[in-house]
């Protein structure tokens, strides 16, 4: 079976993302969002961010590198669950600011988590 690496949608009026069918399965237990290294956002599965982002962000207490990384993955992150049988996430005004999304949005798969971004970043 093949993987979906990559959808573009609408968002509704209510900020909601419908997430394809096919992907739901992967966000069963929740979405963890946040912003990205440029001006997108991060969607990841929360079992990732539990397993494989947490650990990394708890690093060196001293290392201003890991401190970085903290501000940038942690100032306005939302964790959140899909919304039923409809398959959506709604994404804060303010993350979408960050990341220049107005209503359509371009869904990439990066390994085990998801980049959001407008489409003109897409380049």
């Amino acid at each position: 079976m093949a993987t979906q690496d990559y959808f573009e949608r609408k968002l509704d009026d209510k900020r909601r993302l419908t997430i394809p069918a096919e992907l739901r399965h992967e966000l069963a237990d929740g979405v963890v969002v946040t912003r990205g290294f440029g001006a997108y956002l991060h969607l990841y599965p929360r079992n990732v961010w539990v397993a494989q982002v947490e650990p990394k962000l708890e690093g060196d207490i001293l290392d201003e590198r890991i401190a970085d990384l903290n501000v940038r993955f942690r100032t306005g992150k939302v964790e959140t669950e899909l919304d039923g049988k409809q398959g959506r996430v709604m994404l804060e005004q303010y993350l979408l600011d960050y990341a220049g999304i107005d209503r359509d949005v371009v869904a990439v798969r990066v390994g085990r988590y998801w980049r959001l971004m407008a489409p003109q970043q897409t380049g």
